[in-house]
């Protein structure tokens, strides 16, 4: 099960309830032509101007009847608001949408409805969103889930979600398909050859770990997920400044995607072998940090210098990128909060990606906009490679220059995936505004987009 013990995404099928109007702002004036008298002067007198939410009452005072207009129903946000705002009942669309529309309404709805309460209580979305069509309210159910497992996971504090809490979740996914787990902690990741996770999270109480997750038929194509899983990032020895460590219970959020991701391909069901790994650890300070001016040797058998012990996210990578690539998936995917160079240049709200698939690349951001899940291709730049060039190791971890940082980000992760097919996502994981079905927290950025463009390619 995921950190709540249950979601509720309030989607129901086939009860008839509070007619609801749901119109784009474009075809409104048309669409009130059509309306009975008593709506349209209603609407009309109200001040109502074809943007937003109109209560229409019935003649018994009740309400009778839900007006919603938006720029986009293909957006799968644009419904958003209404699961938190409108009064607790049932609400049925009054007009046929296809599945897909549909699904984009109710996936809205659900994820509406959100709320992270396992530390205080929250008052429910009392509104239900009834439709006719039961595939696409299984399909949105799917959806939501995969979206409030990633929220949940990146919402909890670091108290309750160190490696072995990471783990659990983990492992108790594993158990809802039928999946095997198995993990590699403290010590033994040195036996295992993983001695940059080993080295990231030796100073803390909570010993590192690498968490793998195997499923599917291993005769299907093979799908690899690595996700950082820094459970809190201090930034080591260069500590963060206070400001920056706030939201650091956050840095785990790559792990948090791929666990939504693997949740996502299970449910669906995609004809795929699929693994899952997730480099766990929490950065701290104690007397056996790694420091700046470290070589450490890697799995693949690259030294690296240790230039900052802030850039750890791609340290614990590169081991699990190394692992990943050693089976020759068909593709490898790799999601994490990496750099803020990325948010500098696209922003919180736009996920970059970078990938050595240029046909990916386009397919993938067309996906993207379909399904309102916008994600952006950045250039794996070879000439800024000479930046990671050092005097005495491989590699350096970080560069000293400020400029093109999510770029040298990815090429240091590049040096350890060889050929293989490969996409890694650079994610803010958390919105810092509030948004229609997008509160501030958590957040999936990009999983989506993948999802959809996995079931694209893989499904039968």
């Amino acid at each position: 099960m995921s950190v709540r013990a249950a979601i509720t995404t309030q989607l129901i099928h086939g009860q008839q309830g509070i007619p609801l109007s749901l119109i784009e702002k474009a075809d409104y004036e048309r669409w009130l032509a059509e309306q009975p008298a008593s709506t349209s002067n209603w609407l009309k007198n109200s001040g109502y101007k074809g943007s937003g939410t109109a209560l229409i009452p019935a003649a018994d005072g009740a309400l009778g009847q839900v007006v919603f207009a938006c720029e986009s129903l293909d957006d799968f946000f644009a419904c958003g608001q209404l699961a938190s705002t409108l009064p607790a009942g049932i609400y049925t669309p009054d007009r046929a949408f296809d599945t897909n529309q549909l699904t984009a309404i109710a996936f809205a709805w659900g994820v509406g409805a959100y709320r992270f309460d396992r530390y205080t209580e929250k008052a429910s979305a009392e509104a239900l969103l009834a439709l006719p069509d039961a595939l696409a309210i299984a399909e949105a159910e799917r959806l939501i889930e995969g979206t409030f497992r990633v929220r949940d996971l990146i919402n909890t504090p670091a108290a309750d979600m160190m490696p072995q809490d990471l783990s659990a979740q983990v492992k108790a996914l594993a158990g809802e398909f039928n999946a095997d787990f198995d993990e590699i902690v403290g010590d033994a990741l040195l036996q295992e050859n993983y001695p940059m996770i080993h080295a990231v999270g030796r100073a803390s109480a909570h010993a590192p770990r690498l968490l793998d997750l195997h499923w599917g038929d291993e005769n299907h194509p093979k799908v690899t997920l690595v996700g950082k899983g820094i459970c809190f990032d201090t930034g080591g020895l260069n500590l963060k400044p206070g400001e920056a460590m706030r939201y650091m219970k956050k840095d785990m959020g790559g792990a948090a995607h791929t666990v939504g991701l693997a949740y996502l391909i299970m449910a669906a069901n995609l004809p795929v072998r699929l693994r899952l790994l997730i480099p766990a650890a929490d950065n701290a300070v104690s007397s056996d940090s790694f420091r700046p001016g470290d070589v450490l040797n890697t799995r693949k058998g690259l030294t690296v210098e240790i230039d900052n012990t802030d850039a750890e996210g791609r340290l614990v990578l590169c081991d699990a990128l190394a692992e990943g690539a050693s089976e020759k998936p068909e593709l490898m995917i790799d999601f994490a909060t990496l750099t803020g160079a990325c948010r500098v240049a696209l922003g919180t709200e736009l996920p970059g990606f970078f990938t050595n698939q240029q046909q990916l690349a386009g397919d993938l951001m067309q996906v993207g906009e379909q399904v309102s899940d916008p994600v952006w291709n950045l250039p794996l730049h070879k000439a800024y490679k000479d930046a990671l060039k050092s005097d005495i190791a491989d590699l350096v971890n970080s560069v000293p220059t400020p400029f093109g940082g999510a770029i040298t980000a990815a090429l240091y992760l590049e040096a350890f995936v060889d050929n293989t097919p490969w996409v890694h996502f650079d994610v803010m994981a958390w919105n810092r505004r509030s948004l229609p079905g997008r509160p501030v927290g958590g957040e999936a950025m990009g999983l989506r987009a993948m999802f959809n463009y996995l079931r694209n390619r893989f499904a039968d």
